[in-house]
């Protein structure tokens, strides 16, 4: 009887990944798409509920991915050397746990089978953005400042 293989997340690292695989790692939380602010002195980040105004906050998805980057130039594109040296990917995010070593979660649409588990489980931002950052000026942002972003919801730990 043939072993089922494993799945790619877990046997290959982040830069052997096709570019397929690598689009299929996020999870469409939408939480990297959330301002975050940087404070100078120590260097901390901060989640806020303002989203990007690329965002669609129902779907979780850029508007328009493949362009993003006309729109939002600072947008980030992850690679492995920034998935590894960045400090404000959620705990949740699927590059993260690849990059350390983990598995990802039971909600993660790789794993379920079902783009609509990351919802379910409460990771997605669906349901908590106060607004987007054309609809919030950037002397704002403090006042919106939220810690749900960089925690797991009781819902979607591992089981």
């Amino acid at each position: 009887m043939e072993q089922p293989s494993k799945p790619f997340w877990k046997t290959k690292p982040l830069e052997a990944l096709s570019p397929e695989e690598w689009e299929s790692l996020c999870d469409g939380c939408g939480r990297c798409c959330l301002v975050k602010l940087e404070e100078e002195e120590t260097g901390d980040t901060y989640f806020t509920d303002v989203a990007c105004f690329m965002l669609e906050c129902h779907s979780c998805q850029c508007s328009d991915y493949e362009h993003r980057k006309r729109h939002v130039p600072d947008c980030v594109t992850l690679t492995p050397e920034l998935v590894r040296t960045i400090d404000w990917l959620p705990p949740t995010c699927a590059y993260r746990l690849v990059a350390d070593g983990e598995d990802l979660y039971w909600w993660h649409p790789l794993v379920s089978g079902d783009p609509d588990t990351v919802h379910q489980a409460k990771v997605s931002v669906r349901g908590k953005v106060k607004a987007d950052d054309k609809q919030v000026g950037e002397g704002e942002w403090e006042e919106h400042v939220v810690r749900w972003p960089a925690r797991v919801p009781k819902a979607a730990r591992r089981r």
